[in-house]
């Protein structure tokens, strides 16, 4: 166990340059029409967030999780910037050529652009879809290319991944598939992953163990994409919740060496109440026997509210080790 650091105004910076991120983007999806170059203006989002996840991908992932749970912009442009993300930390582990990575960026960006007004309406809507609804969500893959087309993108193999993103693929070695198939299952996971961790007015999220769970089907072992997801969030992803073996909830903040071993701090002792400051469980062979994970937690099951200086304080910690990251806060977008 450590002490912790007393400056949260970088964190506050970061979580700013998250929302800044989902405020473009949201402006993006909801208005493409209205802005020119509208290609050239989400390659640069790209850019921005290439940069947060190379400077510190656990930071980053810290961030991203947290958001999630708490974003203040519509469901569309949230759950394509945690797709996205994701996209881009998959794309590092199987090893995809900086071609195949961008067009798989920027389909996940776009892929539900068809339907973003009616997708931010489903996420707050408690009554099941109706016709009109259902048939709007059928074809938005569709409606996705379409409007694609109109906004001047002719990358053929961006359009193709959009258009069938829902689409079955072969379950062949990555390798062994065209590029359009590689692309498409690697997205299609990542959307369904996106999907079941995030909270909607008729169920609250899982977490993320119990979403790679269902991932599976039928007890059968993780295929590429879904291995490679496991390893690069972790089974208990920086940014979400555990419950120790000591009683305590803690916030994970790091990945660790090991799937099931990441960094973490206290957050709610065993009794229910809040733990200010947080209780650090860092390495074991720098700090002792610490608690281990009992369980994963949806963000849902965490009823007490937590105080915000804390949190600040353990975003501080998670992203310290890269200054550089705080010095791009500065200037988004910087080399």
């Amino acid at each position: 166990m450590s002490p912790l650091l007393h400056e949260d105004e970088p964190y506050e910076d970061l979580l700013g340059l998250w929302s800044d991120l989902e405020a473009a983007l949201s402006l993006l999806l909801s208005q493409p029409q209205r802005i020119a170059g509208f290609a050239g203006k989400l390659q640069q989002l790209d850019r921005w967030l290439q940069d947060l996840i190379a400077h510190d991908t656990d930071a980053a992932l810290y961030l991203m999780f947290q958001r999630a749970a708490s974003s203040t912009v519509g469901y569309s442009a949230s759950h394509a910037l945690v797709c996205a993300s994701l996209c881009h930390v998959l794309a590092q582990a199987l090893r995809l050529d900086r071609g195949e990575r961008q067009i798989l960026v920027l389909a996940a960006l776009t892929m539900n652009i068809g339907m973003n007004a009616l997708q931010d309406l489903l996420a707050e809507q408690r009554e099941p879809l109706s016709s009109t609804q259902a048939q709007a969500v059928q074809q938005h893959p569709r409606d996705s290319r379409a409007l694609l087309q109109q906004l001047h993108v002719t990358d053929a193999l961006w359009l193709a991944v959009v258009e069938h993103h829902h689409a079955p693929q072969p379950s062949a070695p990555l390798a062994s598939l065209a590029p359009q198939q590689r692309l498409v299952r690697i997205l299609g996971t990542v959307d369904r992953y996106a999907a079941l961790i995030s909270p909607r007015k008729t169920r609250a999220g899982r977490s993320a163990a119990e979403s790679l769970q269902i991932l599976r089907q039928h007890g059968q072992p993780p295929d590429e994409v879904q291995q490679a997801l496991t390893e690069v969030t972790g089974l208990y992803p920086p940014g979400t919740y555990v419950q120790l073996d000591s009683g305590d909830i803690a916030v994970v903040l790091r990945r660790g060496p090991r799937p099931d071993e990441p960094q973490m701090a206290s957050v709610i002792d065993r009794d229910g109440r809040s733990l200010y400051p947080p209780v650090m469980h860092l390495d074991t062979h720098l700090h002792g026997r610490r608690p281990k994970v009992q369980s994963a937690l949806a963000r849902s099951a965490i009823t007490l509210e937590l105080d915000p200086r804390a949190m600040a304080q353990l975003g501080v910690h998670c992203a310290r080790s890269s200054q550089s990251l705080y010095r791009m806060v500065k200037v988004p977008g910087s080399p």
